[in-house]
């Protein structure tokens, strides 16, 4: 027995387990998708991996879940940052979206030098991240950070972890990735639509844990680099293989 229909809940799963749905998710589930009393949902919670479940109430303005079985356990994703400069708000969109379905673990808007956007609406960037969970059939959903300072997040930065600096005026450093060690923290990060600025590349090439990496001959768009540079991450070091 499956569910086509892939729910994000915050809501504790498990066998027996009652799951009250919101307004809105039942305005989806019985208005929209037009399910009825025992028909079937897949839920997730980012907790407690993905759960059948069997519609026991609807209605307009509400209902109730009741989980059966579990149909997939909870599946993590390497520990990978992915951190961007935010830009127009479609292509910001498409970033958060597809970081979450190429397994990042956490997505941290920037604030660089040359950054065109000095705001976004992280909760509105975190219900993307949802939404491409639901579709991916993935079953945890990455944090979406709110905006914060480059430079201020690395005066903070975390012992341990690496970061992969996709720069676009590196060529042919790709490969330094395939000797590091699996298993690591890591971190991405793109730049914004201008570039980094002088100050912000020579800080970056300086710091001891950073790897300076080129995304080819081409200078790309920040959504695509974004797409490519995950993409190269998952092959070297990450859950692919």
């Amino acid at each position: 027995m499956s569910a086509k229909i892939r729910l994000y809940v915050e809501h504790p799963l498990g066998r027996g387990q009652s799951v009250d749905l919101t307004r809105e998710q039942a305005h989806y589930l019985f208005g929209v998708m037009r399910l009825a009393v025992g028909g079937h949902v897949a839920l997730f919670n980012g907790q407690d991996g993905e759960w059948l479940a069997q519609v026991a109430q609807a209605g307009k303005r509400g209902g109730v879940l009741t989980c059966l079985e579990q149909s997939k356990p909870l599946q993590l994703p390497p520990d990978l940052w992915l951190i961007f400069a935010p830009i127009k708000k479609a292509r910001t969109d498409f970033i958060v979206e597809k970081a979450t379905e190429m397994g990042a673990a956490r997505i941290l808007p920037v604030q660089t030098e040359f950054t065109n956007s000095e705001r976004i609406r992280q909760d509105r960037l975190q219900a993307h991240a949802v939404e491409a969970a639901e579709q991916c059939g993935g079953t945890y959903v990455p944090e979406v950070a709110d905006l914060q300072r480059l430079d201020r997040m690395l005066d903070t930065w975390p012992e341990g972890r690496q970061l992969m600096f996709c720069d676009e005026a590196e060529v042919g450093s790709a490969l330094r990735l395939a000797s590091q060690e699996k298993g690591q923290p890591w971190a991405i990060l793109i730049g914004p639509e201008g570039g980094f600025s002088d100050r912000e590349r020579k800080r970056l090439t300086g710091l001891p844990y950073a790897h300076v990496v080129s995304l080819g001959p081409r200078i790309l768009r920040a959504d695509t680099a974004a797409v490519a540079a995950l993409t190269m991450w998952q092959q070297a070091l990450g859950d692919w293989a």
